[in-house]
Protein backbone atom coordinates (compact mmCIF):
# COMPACT_ATOMS: atom_id res chain seq x y z
CA UNK A 1 0.00 0.00 0.00
CA UNK A 2 1.75 3.38 -1.08
CA UNK A 3 0.36 6.96 -1.34
CA UNK A 4 1.98 8.75 -3.90
CA UNK A 5 1.99 12.50 -5.40
CA UNK A 6 3.74 13.22 -8.58
CA UNK A 7 4.10 16.78 -9.96
CA UNK A 8 1.60 18.22 -7.57
CA UNK A 9 0.37 21.51 -7.43
CA UNK A 10 -2.04 23.28 -5.91
CA UNK A 11 -2.81 27.11 -5.73
CA UNK A 12 -5.15 29.12 -3.49
CA UNK A 13 -7.74 32.07 -4.88
CA UNK A 14 -6.44 35.21 -4.77
CA UNK A 15 -2.49 34.23 -4.35
CA UNK A 16 -0.16 34.47 -6.86
CA UNK A 17 2.23 31.96 -5.27
CA UNK A 18 1.50 28.28 -5.50
CA UNK A 19 0.90 26.92 -2.01
CA UNK A 20 2.70 23.53 -4.10
CA UNK A 21 4.83 23.76 -6.42
CA UNK A 22 5.81 20.32 -8.91
CA UNK A 23 6.13 18.10 -5.29
CA UNK A 24 6.41 14.81 -5.66
CA UNK A 25 5.91 12.39 -2.51
CA UNK A 26 5.51 8.96 -1.36
CA UNK A 27 4.60 7.18 1.92
CA UNK A 28 4.28 3.82 2.12
CA UNK A 29 2.87 0.71 4.99
CA UNK A 30 5.85 -0.05 6.87
CA UNK A 31 7.29 3.53 6.68
CA UNK A 32 7.08 6.45 8.92
CA UNK A 33 7.94 10.18 6.92
CA UNK A 34 7.87 12.92 8.50
CA UNK A 35 7.22 16.19 7.19
CA UNK A 36 8.93 19.29 8.52
CA UNK A 37 9.45 23.04 7.42
CA UNK A 38 9.21 26.89 8.34
CA UNK A 39 5.57 27.75 8.66
CA UNK A 40 3.86 28.47 5.39
CA UNK A 41 5.81 26.14 3.49
CA UNK A 42 2.91 24.01 2.21
CA UNK A 43 3.12 20.98 4.58
CA UNK A 44 -0.66 20.91 5.88
CA UNK A 45 -1.30 21.92 2.26
CA UNK A 46 0.44 18.67 1.06
CA UNK A 47 -1.49 16.25 3.98
CA UNK A 48 -4.89 17.91 2.02
CA UNK A 49 -3.68 17.49 -1.11
CA UNK A 50 -2.88 13.80 -0.53
CA UNK A 51 -6.36 13.39 1.25
CA UNK A 52 -8.04 14.48 -1.46
CA UNK A 53 -9.40 17.80 0.51
CA UNK A 54 -8.12 20.85 -1.79
CA UNK A 55 -8.09 20.13 -6.01
CA UNK A 56 -4.45 19.76 -7.66
CA UNK A 57 -4.26 22.11 -10.41
CA UNK A 58 -1.41 19.89 -11.86
CA UNK A 59 -0.30 16.40 -11.52
CA UNK A 60 -1.93 13.37 -9.57
CA UNK A 61 -2.23 11.41 -6.12
CA UNK A 62 -2.57 8.00 -6.49
CA UNK A 63 -3.17 5.27 -3.58
CA UNK A 64 -2.18 1.98 -4.52
CA UNK A 65 -1.36 2.33 -7.94
CA UNK A 66 -5.13 4.09 -8.96
CA UNK A 67 -5.85 7.63 -9.14
CA UNK A 68 -7.44 8.71 -5.84
CA UNK A 69 -10.52 10.04 -7.22
CA UNK A 70 -11.41 6.68 -8.55
CA UNK A 71 -11.48 5.82 -4.34
CA UNK A 72 -14.97 6.04 -2.48
CA UNK A 73 -14.52 8.30 0.17
CA UNK A 74 -15.73 5.47 2.28
CA UNK A 75 -12.87 2.98 1.41
CA UNK A 76 -10.66 5.64 1.83
CA UNK A 77 -11.77 6.39 5.07
CA UNK A 78 -11.17 2.57 5.96
CA UNK A 79 -7.44 2.89 3.96
CA UNK A 80 -6.42 5.80 5.61
CA UNK A 81 -6.45 7.23 9.20
CA UNK A 82 -6.31 11.16 9.56
CA UNK A 83 -5.45 13.55 12.54
CA UNK A 84 -6.04 17.33 10.96
CA UNK A 85 -4.13 20.39 12.86
CA UNK A 86 -6.83 21.78 14.34
CA UNK A 87 -10.24 20.67 15.10
CA UNK A 88 -12.85 21.10 18.59
CA UNK A 89 -15.85 18.87 19.41
CA UNK A 90 -18.85 20.78 18.26
CA UNK A 91 -21.05 19.33 21.15
CA UNK A 92 -20.13 17.38 24.25
CA UNK A 93 -19.53 13.65 23.67
CA UNK A 94 -18.21 10.74 26.41
CA UNK A 95 -14.63 9.81 24.72
CA UNK A 96 -15.67 6.63 23.75
CA UNK A 97 -18.55 8.01 21.72
CA UNK A 98 -15.85 10.48 20.09
CA UNK A 99 -13.69 7.48 19.06
CA UNK A 100 -16.40 5.61 17.72
CA UNK A 101 -16.89 8.09 15.10
CA UNK A 102 -13.76 6.74 13.83
CA UNK A 103 -15.34 3.54 12.62
CA UNK A 104 -18.65 5.00 10.37
CA UNK A 105 -16.36 3.57 7.13
CA UNK A 106 -17.01 -0.08 8.82
CA UNK A 107 -20.68 0.83 10.54
CA UNK A 108 -22.07 2.72 8.06
CA UNK A 109 -24.37 5.95 9.11
CA UNK A 110 -27.03 4.33 11.08
CA UNK A 111 -25.81 0.59 12.27
CA UNK A 112 -24.94 0.26 16.04
CA UNK A 113 -21.83 -0.43 17.16
CA UNK A 114 -21.12 -4.31 17.54
CA UNK A 115 -19.01 -6.07 19.91
CA UNK A 116 -16.16 -5.46 17.57
CA UNK A 117 -16.57 -2.11 17.48
CA UNK A 118 -16.27 -2.02 21.31
CA UNK A 119 -12.77 -3.93 21.00
CA UNK A 120 -11.30 -1.72 18.52
CA UNK A 121 -12.38 1.64 20.46
CA UNK A 122 -11.22 -0.08 23.82
CA UNK A 123 -7.78 -0.91 21.92
CA UNK A 124 -7.24 2.26 20.66
CA UNK A 125 -8.22 4.02 23.80
CA UNK A 126 -5.26 1.86 24.93
CA UNK A 127 -2.76 2.45 22.66
CA UNK A 128 -3.26 6.16 23.64
CA UNK A 129 -2.95 5.83 27.33
CA UNK A 130 -6.92 6.92 27.77
CA UNK A 131 -8.03 3.48 29.41
CA UNK A 132 -10.92 3.53 31.65
CA UNK A 133 -11.58 7.17 30.45
CA UNK A 134 -14.29 5.81 28.05
CA UNK A 135 -17.64 7.99 29.90
CA UNK A 136 -15.41 11.36 30.55
CA UNK A 137 -17.13 13.65 28.64
CA UNK A 138 -14.94 15.72 25.90
CA UNK A 139 -15.69 19.24 27.03
CA UNK A 140 -13.47 17.95 30.25
CA UNK A 141 -10.46 17.38 28.99
CA UNK A 142 -7.11 18.93 28.55
CA UNK A 143 -5.53 20.04 25.30
CA UNK A 144 -3.38 17.32 25.49
CA UNK A 145 -6.14 14.51 26.37
CA UNK A 146 -8.18 15.41 23.31
CA UNK A 147 -5.27 15.38 21.11
CA UNK A 148 -5.21 11.81 22.07
CA UNK A 149 -8.59 10.89 22.22
CA UNK A 150 -8.37 12.50 18.12
CA UNK A 151 -5.50 10.12 17.59
CA UNK A 152 -7.33 6.95 19.08
CA UNK A 153 -10.48 7.84 16.48
CA UNK A 154 -7.92 8.10 13.62
CA UNK A 155 -6.59 4.65 14.26
CA UNK A 156 -9.98 2.88 15.69
CA UNK A 157 -11.03 2.01 11.81
CA UNK A 158 -7.60 0.13 11.62
CA UNK A 159 -6.30 2.13 8.76
CA UNK A 160 -2.94 0.90 6.59
CA UNK A 161 -1.87 4.43 6.02
CA UNK A 162 -2.11 7.21 8.75
CA UNK A 163 -1.63 10.79 7.98
CA UNK A 164 -0.91 12.90 11.28
CA UNK A 165 -0.60 17.06 11.24
CA UNK A 166 0.68 17.93 14.39
CA UNK A 167 0.01 15.24 16.75
CA UNK A 168 2.33 16.30 19.54
CA UNK A 169 0.24 20.00 19.66
CA UNK A 170 -0.55 20.50 23.72
CA UNK A 171 1.15 17.27 24.76
CA UNK A 172 3.39 17.37 27.45
CA UNK A 173 7.30 15.67 27.41
CA UNK A 174 5.74 12.18 28.45
CA UNK A 175 2.82 11.74 26.26
CA UNK A 176 4.74 13.37 23.18
CA UNK A 177 7.82 11.03 23.94
CA UNK A 178 4.98 7.91 24.24
CA UNK A 179 2.97 8.84 20.94
CA UNK A 180 5.95 8.81 18.96
CA UNK A 181 7.11 5.71 20.62
CA UNK A 182 3.07 4.21 19.63
CA UNK A 183 3.73 5.34 16.09
CA UNK A 184 6.95 3.78 15.59
CA UNK A 185 6.12 0.49 17.18
CA UNK A 186 3.10 0.70 14.43
CA UNK A 187 5.01 0.93 11.77
CA UNK A 188 6.70 -1.94 12.54
CA UNK A 189 3.42 -4.20 12.34
CA UNK A 190 2.94 -2.77 8.94
CA UNK A 191 1.27 0.74 9.23
CA UNK A 192 2.62 3.94 6.73
CA UNK A 193 3.00 7.06 8.67
CA UNK A 194 3.40 10.56 7.52
CA UNK A 195 3.87 12.96 10.70
CA UNK A 196 4.07 16.71 9.95
CA UNK A 197 5.74 18.06 12.82
CA UNK A 198 7.66 20.98 13.99
CA UNK A 199 9.75 19.09 15.96
CA UNK A 200 13.19 18.62 14.00
CA UNK A 201 14.81 16.03 16.63
CA UNK A 202 11.78 14.04 17.26
CA UNK A 203 11.63 13.53 13.57
CA UNK A 204 15.14 12.75 13.54
CA UNK A 205 14.82 10.04 16.40
CA UNK A 206 11.90 8.24 14.83
CA UNK A 207 11.37 8.68 11.25
CA UNK A 208 12.51 6.46 8.57
CA UNK A 209 12.92 9.29 6.22
CA UNK A 210 12.39 13.00 6.24
CA UNK A 211 11.07 15.65 3.87
CA UNK A 212 11.43 19.52 4.35
CA UNK A 213 9.75 21.83 2.43
CA UNK A 214 10.03 25.22 1.39
CA UNK A 215 7.88 27.70 0.19
CA UNK A 216 5.85 24.98 -1.58
CA UNK A 217 8.71 22.90 -2.72
CA UNK A 218 10.18 19.98 -1.93
CA UNK A 219 13.76 20.94 -0.98
CA UNK A 220 15.76 17.88 0.62
CA UNK A 221 14.16 14.40 0.85
CA UNK A 222 16.12 11.34 2.14
CA UNK A 223 17.19 9.71 5.68
CA UNK A 224 17.64 12.17 8.53
CA UNK A 225 21.11 12.46 8.56
CA UNK A 226 20.87 13.41 4.82
CA UNK A 227 17.88 16.13 5.40
CA UNK A 228 19.29 17.83 9.13
CA UNK A 229 22.42 19.75 7.34
CA UNK A 230 22.90 23.27 9.59
CA UNK A 231 23.47 25.24 6.19
CA UNK A 232 20.80 24.16 4.61
CA UNK A 233 18.62 24.03 7.33
CA UNK A 234 19.70 27.96 8.47
CA UNK A 235 18.68 28.93 5.06
CA UNK A 236 15.32 27.26 4.90
CA UNK A 237 14.09 28.72 8.24
CA UNK A 238 16.01 31.88 8.29
CA UNK A 239 18.00 31.03 11.92
CA UNK A 240 21.30 29.73 13.03
CA UNK A 241 21.84 26.69 13.91
CA UNK A 242 23.87 23.60 14.86
CA UNK A 243 23.78 20.26 14.09
CA UNK A 244 25.31 17.96 16.76
CA UNK A 245 25.01 13.72 16.64
CA UNK A 246 24.14 10.85 19.15
CA UNK A 247 26.53 8.43 20.05
CA UNK A 248 23.94 6.55 17.00
CA UNK A 249 24.77 9.00 14.36
CA UNK A 250 21.02 10.43 14.79
CA UNK A 251 21.67 14.16 14.38
CA UNK A 252 20.02 17.13 16.34
CA UNK A 253 19.40 20.85 15.95
CA UNK A 254 20.35 23.38 18.08
CA UNK A 255 18.92 26.93 17.45
CA UNK A 256 21.60 29.48 18.02
CA UNK A 257 21.48 32.81 19.67
CA UNK A 258 22.04 35.61 17.19
CA UNK A 259 25.38 36.73 18.26
CA UNK A 260 26.50 32.77 18.17
CA UNK A 261 25.93 33.29 14.53
CA UNK A 262 29.08 34.13 13.44
CA UNK A 263 30.61 31.47 14.84
CA UNK A 264 31.67 28.26 13.72
CA UNK A 265 28.72 25.95 13.87
CA UNK A 266 30.07 22.71 15.72
CA UNK A 267 29.14 19.54 14.26
CA UNK A 268 30.64 17.57 16.99
CA UNK A 269 29.14 14.14 18.80
CA UNK A 270 27.20 13.55 22.07
CA UNK A 271 29.50 12.48 25.10
CA UNK A 272 29.02 9.01 25.39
Amino acid sequence: MKLEATGLRVSYRGTTTPALDDVRFTVAAGEFVAVVGPNGSGKTTLLRALLGLVPATAGQVMLDGRPLGDWSRRALAETIGALPQREEPAFPLTIEEAVLMGRWSRLGPVAPAGPADRVAVAEALARCDLANFERRGTDTLSGGEWQRVRLARALVATPRLCLLDEPTAALDMGHEMELFELLRSLVRDGLGVLVITHDLNLASRYADRMVLMHRGRVVASGMPVEVLRADMLSQTFGWPVAVTQWPDGTPQVHPLRRPDATEAIPRASFPI
